[in-house]
């Protein structure tokens, strides 16, 4: 396989695109990313520039989800493309079109453009939030745990709009694809196929003080803005892991058609709370120790929506499989402790820097 070949990765701005674009600058490729402006270049170049010197391998094309405009030149004369642009929410929005809107269109959009392109392969970043069971009623600890077989439903009312933007976003990809299948049937030229990496909680290194919303996790315990521990936790996995996940499903001939989890360890927030303190000395002195009733949770969730949209999760271990990825792509992800750390000390630099 030529290192010289071209990829363009949607979202360049992202924390995962970011990622996806350092790893593959530093296997030699030749990077193009999407930003929303071209006023982002600076700051994302400099980003991506305290892990790996670009050189020249690196360019920036404006693109938006909610438009037309620039896809095309984009992915024109790309081998592959990552499509990770997506927003991303932690509180559920008033109206659920702001995230369904521009993931399903924006997706479709990214997939359109790399079929008129011809590339090789769409590889697209889903969620886990579009691979999730229907709710479990409340009750005890409950545990259970998925695979890539499952898909989100959509006539559950409970799901919500994160989870359904993901899900709506995922399966027009899915329908892109097939249709453009069907209609090369016979036809002399290569199509285009997909995979789809579907992360669960995304930790790790930041690169500024520009995060997904996702490390407000480890943020949250470190600034000590989370008072208590809730009794809720997930399945965690670091970036760096899921960029890995993304190159090796780009490349791999057995990885087409499929999806593929990008989840490690389950973990409780005392767990996490835990590994800062035992490991950050002063660093960690604003950590919570003490855990936060279940029913103090839910009175606070009646003011903020940030919370509302965790409380049917208390108390459940559900867990989310990623031995399809390891098995069929020989993916491996790092320890919990490694993730976390590396998160907190970059959160720590990062605000150490910024005050300087």
């Amino acid at each position: 396989m030529s290192r010289q070949e071209t990829v363009l990765v949607t979202g360049g701005s992202g924390y995962i695109g970011s990622w996806c674009v350092i790893a593959l600058l530093q296997q030699g490729y030749t990077v193009r990313t999407t930003v929303r402006s071209l006023a982002r270049e600076a700051a994302v170049r400099a980003a991506i520039g305290t892990v790996v010197d670009p050189q020249d391998r690196l360019s920036f094309h404006a693109a938006d989800l909610t438009s037309d405009a620039g896809w095309d030149a984009a992915a024109r004369g790309c081998a592959y493309v990552l499509h990770v642009a997506s927003p991303i929410s932690i509180a559920p929005p008033r109206n659920p079109d702001e995230l369904i809107v521009p993931a399903r269109d924006g997706t479709r959009r990214a997939v359109a453009a790399a079929l008129r392109a011809g590339v090789k392969r769409v590889v697209l970043t889903s969620s886990v939030a579009a691979a999730s069971p229907g709710s479990r009623p409340p009750g005890g600890t409950r545990e259970s745990a998925t695979d890539e077989t499952t898909w989100t439903d959509l006539d559950d009312p409970r799901v919500g709009a994160y989870a359904r933007s993901k899900t709506l976003a995922e399966r027009a990809a899915w329908e892109l694809i097939e249709a453009a299948s069907r209609a090369s049937t016979g036809a002399s030229t290569a199509t285009t196929t997909m995979a789809t990496v579907n992360p669960s909680v995304v930790l790790g290194p930041v690169l500024s003080r520009d995060f997904s919303d996702s490390v407000q996790v480890v943020q949250r315990l470190l600034s000590g803005r989370m008072p208590g521990l809730p009794r809720l936790g997930f399945s965690f996995v670091d970036v760096r892991d899921v960029a890995d996940l993304h190159i090796r499903a780009m490349t791999a001939p057995e990885a087409a058609g499929q999806r593929f989890i990008a989840a490690g360890d389950f973990a409780w927030f005392a767990e996490v709370a835990a590994l800062l303190r035992a490991h950050l000395g002063n660093a960690a002195r604003k950590v919570p120790t003490r855990r936060v009733p279940d029913a103090v949770l839910r009175l606070v969730a009646l003011f903020d929506r940030s919370v509302a949209g965790v409380v049917p999760r208390l108390g459940e271990k559900h867990m989310f499989l990623s031995a399809k990825a390891q098995k069929v792509l020989g993916w491996r992800p790092r320890p919990l402790e490694e993730t976390v750390l590396d998160c907190a000390r970059s959160l720590i630099e990062a605000e150490r820097s910024s005050a300087g």
